[in-house]
């Protein structure tokens, strides 16, 4: 059974930092496409960052590049979510997703659904 499991949200104030751990078990994100998503509050499901090739491959929404780092150990299977100068509208709940359903992927999708797994999620609330 795959498990994801995301950690690390929290209250921080405008400007802060927070990281995002999400560590996989049943699963190996090795060099393949993994996701992470948000939800604001009253908002559908927002695309946040993809990352593959073990991490060396990155993308970035816009609302975050810059502000957002996404990294991989495989070593410990977790993937990671660097978040700094933290805004108000960044406040959502955050997964992690993984397994692209498609059999050919020549880039990572941006859309939660084309991931066969999510996590529960992990809530990030930024205050001004």
């Amino acid at each position: 059974q795959v498990q994801l499991v995301e950690s690390g949200g929290g209250s921080v104030q405008s400007g802060g930092s927070l990281r995002l751990s999400c560590a996989a078990s049943g699963y190996t994100f090795s060099r393949l496409c993994a996701g992470w998503f948000r939800q604001a509050p009253g908002k559908g499901l927002e695309w946040v960052s993809t990352i593959r090739n073990g991490g060396s491959t990155t993308y970035y929404a816009d609302s975050v590049k810059g502000r957002f780092t996404a990294s991989q150990d495989n070593a410990k299977n977790t993937l990671y979510l660097q978040m700094n100068n933290l805004k108000p509208e960044d406040t959502a709940i955050y997964y992690c997703a993984a397994d692209v359903t498609a059999r050919v992927v020549l880039v990572c999708p941006t859309t939660e659904y084309a991931y066969r797994y999510r996590g529960q999620g992990t809530q990030v609330t930024v205050s001004s």
